[in-house]
């Protein structure tokens, strides 16, 4: 080989082989440090796409858990409420019968009468000042739902084609950030519903609903989200969903696909309304000041305690359903976030054994280095 003192080969090959060795040393004590086999794009972009979905979705799952156990609390209130009226109708059907019979005098038929005044006007009291996060669950009428907004105009399909021009912002009011939406020719609700599906902006869904609406759900579930837009052709002015004496869970795994809605009426409660429908009862009128009278009320109490223990029912079962749920989507957390950890977790054995090689090969490469210097030396036994 010849002697040369322009380059020295072998040690840039020496110092080349100790920066890949260096830029290996380096990536290895970094997943070492923080227990992760991705710490930027660069290190495995695919997965980090889908390690970050699959914590989008964990995230969202454990949002929905907390959710059903909202939803379970609010309905316990509620039972707790009703079994109290349970106990107060149960009290006025032996007021009642008592009454009914030709053994009562009329003063003693007032003092009964009194006492079923007092148990009507106690379930009026229970019917409107029976909370839950500071609002009524009893309450008749309706209210809005501020983790839903939903389109004005029903019937529509995905295929539906918006008009150009328009826009729609959608605003997370915890953070600040916000996507505007501007219609172009020929887009289509589908369109519009994967460009706010797919931001990364704002915690929302949007999907149709069994009518044909257009639904914007806050992930969250803490009605930080607002919907501001001129109406869209196809879509009407969108604004919160109006929801009545009930509650309605959204669980979500963060996809349209995946969200959903477990929803269950709460009936008005009063005195002049115990249950739902034709057969709601009204006692409010009812006295026992006469035997017929009282024998009138019994049958009317008879059948309040009846709707009231089946809209205890209805509730344990939605209770059950909730729970239920809850457990799947518990387990999908779990499952979740073991493919997550799969992923994304650095194996510490492995990075390990990689660090004991790449120091060994990092001392050997500046031992090689140092003697490639060296070999130019032998030019200078020429000169002498």
């Amino acid at each position: 080989m010849a002697l040369s003192i322009l380059n020295n080969i072998p040690s840039l090959a020496a110092q080349n082989q100790l920066s890949i060795t260096g830029s290996g040393l380096q990536k290895t004590l970094f997943r070492l440090s923080s227990g992760s086999r991705i710490n930027s794009g660069a290190d495995d972009a695919a997965g980090l796409a889908i390690a970050d979905g699959l914590r989008a979705n964990v995230t969202a799952l454990s949002q929905s858990a907390r959710n059903a156990t909202d939803g379970i609390g609010k309905l316990q209130v509620a039972d707790g409420a009703l079994s109290q009226v349970s106990s107060l109708l149960n009290r006025a059907v032996t007021l009642a019968t008592e009454a009914s019979t030709g053994t009562v005098n009329p003063a003693q038929r007032e003092a009964l009468d009194a006492e079923f005044l007092q148990i009507k006007q106690e379930i009026d009291r229970i019917g409107s000042k029976t909370t839950y996060n500071g609002e009524g669950i009893f309450g008749a009428g309706s209210s809005s739902d501020p983790n839903k907004w939903v389109g004005a105009t029903g019937g529509n399909t995905s295929a539906t084609v918006l008009t150009a021009g328009q826009t729609m912002t959608i605003t997370d009011t915890d953070t600040g950030l916000s996507d505007t939406y501007t219609v172009v020719a020929l887009d289509t609700m589908q369109t519009l519903m994967t460009r706010f599906n797919s931001s990364g902006n704002i915690g929302v869904t949007a999907s149709l609903d069994a009518t044909g609406h257009l639904q914007i759900a806050d992930k969250t579930g803490n009605g930080s989200i607002v919907v501001s837009s001129t109406p869209l052709t196809g879509v009407g002015a969108v604004a919160k969903a109006t929801i009545s004496g009930g509650t309605d869970v959204y669980l979500s795994d963060g996809t349209t696909a995946g969200g959903g809605t477990i929803a269950t009426t709460i009936s008005a409660l009063s005195s002049n309304s115990i249950g739902t429908g034709a057969g709601k009862i009204d006692l409010s009128a009812d006295d026992l000041k006469t035997a017929t009278k009282a024998q009138t009320a019994l049958t009317k109490i008879t059948s309040a305690i009846a709707n009231v223990a089946s809209d205890r029912g209805t509730m344990g079962a939605v209770m059950n359903r909730l729970e239920s749920a809850s457990n799947v989507i518990t387990n999908q957390v779990q499952n979740l976030t073991a493919a997550e950890d799969g992923i994304r977790s650095a194996d510490i054995a492995r990075e390990v054994a990689n660090m004991t090689k790449f120091n060994i090969l990092n001392q050997t490469g500046i031992s090689a280095l140092a003697q490639a210097n060296q070999m130019q030396q032998g030019v200078l036994s020429l000169l002498r």
